[in-house]
């Protein structure tokens, strides 16, 4: 089950890790029976019966628990784990090289520095830097800020001083730092255009005075207040929207390290007929070593095995047993995840010759699990933590599990063919007059889907698409 919920981008990690506790196991580049079937037919045959042989210490290798040799194994650090025979020994100094970047607090007190300050105020501004979060914001209480200084670091000011340092800071970059809410973070913005048209001063004045009614796309009652036209609050919220409203994210954002999808299935349309092949990573070719093979011929082909030889056979064998182990485990889990996909493939036949979202069917856990014989809690790890890349894009298999919906002809419809016709019907609408929930409804109750004001409005929410009243455009 572990090595089943392990995505394919660190499968390759996780073999590398029992490739170095391990020494019985090993990669090959052919495509050998790795299994160790035939090893432990032949250790059990030969080898194991001269166990029984008699030399003097039969009782104690009677009553041998192997559990101890393991023990004392796993508490030496093994010659294998400290040597890497792949490179020789190099003793030059290198150097590493290392990704450089600047966060978004050095930017801030890398522009403090340029404040010409005394030792005291230049600490005050830090801890005021400090405070501000990873969007950019001051969201700490000034009277907190005062209470921080005093208790941590002495230093005794007040709120006023605090004030004006904050005012001196948010004249940073990038701009909108050190604001308290979205409202003052678009005022600083907006206050250091230069030569601000009759458009910005209306901005400005739109977010001091109207600012809830803005957010609520209330425009009438801004029009009416501020006695303009339609063109003037167009430019308004032209304006407006150029805006950053999270100035830290943008060098937040940067410094990321990009993560990228490694699918675990690739779907190709070969002139009408679907071919599911796995990702190579999810099948590597693993066998058990040549040498621990050989180390036990030699066992077997000796006429004397003393004391110090079966200790080494114990060991070989426990090392063989758990390499055979995590063979099966590889083999179990790609038939699992071949096996699950097929099964989903064939179910959703439709969808992944044409790559249209009307044509998914109802499918649920239980009903691949009864398919495959597998139990729901395997196919729910699959569907959890895979991706299957098509012609039509890369998708987690989770996404082909949606419930169903009655149609007036009482067919049972995927519940994700009803949201992808409503995302249809919301994205044709006019923007100027945006349809409501209750008109949603009819519309796909037209088209013949049973369906309720209340279901459309999850549904809505689900495709995070806002209210028809935020959706309204001039």
């Amino acid at each position: 089950m572990k090595l089943l919920q392990v995505p394919t981008a660190n499968l390759e990690e996780r073999i590398k890790e029992e490739l170095e506790e391990n020494p019985a196991l090993e990669v090959t580049e052919d495509h050998e029976d790795g299994s160790g079937e035939e090893l432990k037919d032949e250790f059990d045959s030969s080898a194991e019966e001269d166990y029984e042989e008699k030399d003097g210490s039969e009782d104690e290798y009677e009553n041998l628990d192997i559990s101890e040799y393991v023990n004392e194994y796993d508490d030496d650090v093994a010659d294998y784990k400290l040597r890497d025979d792949n490179y020789p020994e190099d003793n030059e100094d290198r150097t590493m090289p290392h990704r450089v970047s600047t966060s978004f607090h050095e930017l801030l007190l890398d522009q403090l520095g340029m404040l010409v300050v005394d030792d005291r105020t230049r600490k005050i501004a830090e801890q005021i830097v400090g405070s501000i979060d990873d969007d950019g914001y001051l969201r700490r209480e000034t009277a907190s800020i005062v209470d921080d200084l005093a208790f941590r670091q002495n230093i005794e000011t007040s709120e006023e001083e605090i004030e004006s340092l904050i005012k001196k800071i948010q004249q940073f970059d990038p701009p909108g730092v050190a604001a308290r809410d979205l409202q003052e973070c678009l005022l600083i913005q907006l206050n250091r255009k230069v030569n601000g048209t009759r458009s910005v001063e209306l901005a400005i004045e739109v977010l001091e005075h109207y600012f809830d009614e803005f957010t609520k796309k209330h425009y009438d009652k801004i029009q009416r207040g501020l006695n303009i036209t339609d063109d003037q609050l167009k430019d308004v919220i032209n304006q407006i929207i150029k805006l950053n409203p999270k100035p830290g994210g943008d060098v937040s954002e940067v410094n990321q390290v990009e993560s990228y999808v490694i699918p675990d299935f690739f779907i190709n349309n070969n002139a009408g007929k679907l071919e599911l092949s796995l990702n190579s990573k999810n099948a590597p070719d693993l066998r058990i070593s040549e040498g621990y093979k050989e180390m036990l011929k030699e066992y077997d082909r000796g006429s004397k095995k003393d004391r110090r030889q079966k200790e080494a056979v114990l060991f070989i064998k426990q090392k063989i047993d758990a390499a055979k182990w995590f063979i099966d485990a590889i083999k179990q889990r790609q038939q699992t995840l071949y096996n699950t996909m097929h099964t989903i493939m064939d179910y959703q036949h439709d969808f992944f010759l044409t790559g249209d979202e009307t044509t998914l069917r109802p499918m649920i856990l239980k009903d691949i699990a009864e398919r495959t014989g597998l139990d729901i809690s395997t196919v729910s790890r699959v569907a959890n933590s895979k991706f299957v890349q098509t012609e039509f894009g890369t998708y987690r298999l989770k996404f082909f599990f949606s419930e169903s919906l009655s149609t007036d002809s009482g067919e049972e419809v995927s519940t994700r063919e009803v949201k992808k016709i409503l995302s249809d019907l919301i994205e044709g609408e006019s923007k100027k007059k945006p349809l409501s929930d209750e008109k949603l409804t009819e519309l796909l109750q037209e088209k013949g889907y049973n369906i309720a004001r209340r279901t459309v409005a999850k549904y809505r929410e689900q495709l995070n698409i806002p209210v028809a009243r935020l959706r309204k455009e001039l």
